[in-house]
């Protein structure tokens, strides 16, 4: 595709995660012998090439994407070998947590090194091991990170979760994920009250800001909160000792973590990742967001999801990058840009939400330092890509990945951006667009390569091989994404598989239809699904979310039918809307199954706030 045809045929390097995934098990071969033999001096040094070839290339599309190989990888623990190399005596700021009241902490990479040394040494004292399955539910406070290092160095499994999560959610990850431990806020506690499973569980209790000072990350827990009945308290990591010697070699391909995708037809899977796939594959995220040494980098991102491990772990840490976490409960654009220009904040990543939110504030009396730009989520509308580069002289960047890899396609620095492209493969990412037969087309399922198979590609769905073999069949990982690609190798998302369908015979994508609606002033979200038509056989219909102090009625209705008319080809027209609050998943994601099935069973009548472009004829005259 593009210039990714244009591309020499590299050999797979020894390692890949599940090399053989290709047919369906899920299981590495004999490719973790090859592996083996790569001591920890060799992998690190494989890592830091791979990321030199990308530094040097940062601004260069094309030879980067040609030179590019992923690193091969034996023995690798991505704590001991990468990080604490890099943060032993290193003073830099490694994660700057500011909150909402406008009190802050600044954890350095010498004091993370040796905070995750401490909770590795008081994790194996509990009885914690290699293997072993975490559930971690933290917001974004320094015990995250501290955490999430201390556990890779260990050697268990993680198995992040966010804070929204409820007792039955809860109950299902503690039965399937098969958690030994967990390690939660102090406030959630009770959500675990009277679930069976993970026999040890940490509470950590919210710090006392009473003296906290600008710059302090030295604070203790607050006494006023209790550590509950049975649980430990996480404040006796204090007394652990501060070096810590792992128990054995990890292996590159070793499990890592787990993450349970929020599904919007099924129960969530578990998607698995090595030691390698998500720390070193992270390299992709890495260039497309130009991170650089020194980089003060902001994403806005909850806890829990890959999105967080993406953007707020190894992406700027893979770049020796500080992290900037602002952790506010309400979301205010005007403080967000306060915190952007007194942190000075380098690069950032932002979902298309915060960004037309951002619009709504006066960017441009702002002065700040940034220098890289992107969305992640969704395409962005070119009126908000607009107004950000009027104001700050940038353009945001569109990128796209799931938590089933890492960033695979994007616009990456230096390079021209198409408005609502997500732009080009990365480096690493051998990308096929397949049509139904699984032939490679224009337009088509966006599938990965496997004879090329990506270090950033799970290795799987845990305990799932018929989930797992559909995915991975055929040659290709299928993302369940339709994109289409220009003449020039550049990318844009249609939809996903499941939300495409037919009007008219005609090939209807929701999510170009949806990003024409919130083009709209009063529209907050939307979502398209097929409704059925005695003469269509199905229209688009649309449900939408109206922005705050607007009511909805038929001159509302009428006025987005009218403004929607303007902006598609007649065979897109939206024929119907109605004004209703949308199914979602927890994390977010709208649950168009619902809304599609609600309209196949639907019956004669309306529902109450819907209207018909039939309701308006001077409309459909026009």
């Amino acid at each position: 595709m593009g210039s990714a045809e244009n591309v020499r045929n590299n050999e797979q390097p020894p390692f890949g995660p599940g090399s053989d995934l290709g047919s369906g098990s899920g299981i590495a071969s004999d490719a973790g012998q090859a592996r083996a033999r790569l001591d920890r001096a060799a992998s690190v040094a494989n890592f830091r090439a791979a990321r030199e070839v990308l530094w040097q290339h940062a601004t260069d599309y094309d030879t980067a994407y040609r030179t590019f190989e992923w690193p091969e990888l034996g023995e690798f623990n991505w704590a001991l070998d990468h990080f604490d190399p890099m943060a032993r005596g290193n003073d830099r700021p490694a994660l700057w947590v500011v909150e909402a009241d406008g009190s802050e902490r600044v954890h350095t990479f010498d004091r993370l090194a040796r905070r995750s040394d401490q909770v590795a040494n008081h994790l194996r004292a509990l009885g914690l091991g290699r293997g072993d399955r975490v559930l971690v539910m933290l917001g974004n406070v320094g015990e995250l990170w501290e955490v999430m290092l201390g556990a890779i160095k260990l050697g268990v499994v993680l198995i992040p979760a966010t804070l929204l999560l409820s007792t039955e959610d809860l109950a299902d990850r503690l039965d399937r994920g098969e958690v030994r431990a967990v390690i939660a806020a102090a406030e959630v506690a009770d959500r675990f009250a009277d679930l069976p499973g993970a026999p040890l569980r940490i509470a950590v209790r919210a710090a006392d800001d009473s003296n906290t000072v600008p710059g302090d990350s030295n604070t203790a827990p607050d006494d006023s909160t209790a550590v509950p009945a049975g649980w430990h308290d996480y404040a006796q990591v204090d007394a652990a000792a501060e070096e810590f010697t792992p128990d054995g070699p990890t292996l590159a391909d070793d499990p890592l973590l787990l993450y349970f995708t929020s599904g919007t037809t099924s129960k969530p899977k578990l998607v698995e990742h090595t030691h390698a796939s998500y720390p070193v594959g992270h390299l992709s995220t890495m260039y497309w967001i130009g991170l650089r040494p020194g980089d003060v980098h902001l994403n806005i991102s909850s806890p829990g999801w890959a999105k967080h491990a993406w953007s707020n772990l190894f992406a700027p840490w893979n770049a020796e990058a500080t992290v900037l976490v602002f952790n506010y409960g309400r979301f205010d654009a005007q403080q967000l840009l306060e915190v952007i220009a007194r942190c000075k904040v380098t690069t950032m990543c932002a979902p298309p939400t915060v960004w037309r939110m951002l619009i709504q504030a006066d960017l441009g009396a702002h002065r700040t330092d940034l220098r890289e730009l992107v969305g992640a989520g969704e395409p962005l509308n070119p009126e908000v890509i607009e107004q950000v580069r009027t104001a700050w002289g940038l353009t945001i960047r569109d990128g796209f990945g799931q938590t089933e890899t890492t960033c695979q396609i994007g616009n990456s620095p230096g390079q021209p951006v198409k408005l609502g492209s997500m732009g080009r493969p990365l480096p690493g990412y051998h990308v096929a667009l397949l049509d139904p037969d699984g032939k490679p087309a224009d337009e088509g399922e966006l599938s990965l390569d496997l004879a090329r198979r990506p270090l950033g590609l799970m290795r799987g769905y845990r305990g799932d091989a018929e989930r797992t073999a559909d995915a991975m069949r055929d040659g290709h990982y299928h993302t369940g994404d339709v994109a289409a690609r220009d003449a020039d190798g550049w990318i844009t998302y249609v939809g996903r598989a499941d939300d495409v369908f037919k009007a008219s015979d005609y090939r209807i994508s929701p999510f170009e239809l949806e990003s024409v609606l919130i083009e709209h002033p009063a529209v907050a979200e939307a979502a398209v699904v097929p409704s059925p038509d005695p003469l269509r056989l199905a229209v688009p219909k649309a449900y939408v979310v109206l922005v705050e102090g607007r009511t909805p009625g038929p001159e509302l209705a009428r006025d987005i039918l009218a403004f929607t008319r303007e902006k598609l080809s007649a065979y897109k027209r939206i024929r119907r809307l109605e004004f209703a609050d949308l199914p979602k998943t927890i994390s977010g994601k709208i649950r168009r199954v619902e809304l599609r099935n609600h309209e196949a069973d639907r019956t004669e009548n309306r529902n109450p706030n819907e209207y018909w472009d039939s309701d308006f004829p001077d409309l459909r005259q026009g």
